[in-house]
């Protein structure tokens, strides 16, 4: 049964994702976060491709920390393969999650790293 706070996470997804799309020049960089781990993925929505991704269950990331370093951990790793892949700009999708936390300390690791958003 799905409770008040993801029906309204849905709701703001939606709306989100209704503005927010991704291209073959400027994809679009997805984020997913559970309980324990967090996820991010670079998307093409055109063909519906995932460009590439990363997460905190990959063994290239090292566990420890808090929830919030681990999140800048797979923002600089996800920046890494993006640019590897050639892509340097995307659009930021914060997938209906408020713009705090661990979502943050993506965002600003994928920055460092060399993405553009």
């Amino acid at each position: 049964m799905a409770t008040k706070k993801d029906i309204r996470r849905t709701k703001i997804k939606y709306r989100i994702r209704h503005k927010v799309s991704g291209t073959a020049e400027m994809p679009r960089l997805s984020v997913f976060r559970s309980n324990k781990e967090i996820y991010a993925q670079v998307i093409d929505d055109e063909k519906g491709v995932t460009l590439t991704a990363a997460s905190t269950l990959e063994k290239s990331v090292e566990k420890g920390g808090t929830k919030s370093e681990m999140a800048a951990k797979v923002g600089k790793l996800i920046a890494e393969r993006a640019k590897a892949a050639g892509i340097e700009s995307v659009v930021f999708d914060r997938n209906g999650y408020l713009y705090h936390g661990r979502v943050k300390s993506l965002a600003d690791a994928a920055r460092e790293g060399g993405l553009k958003f």
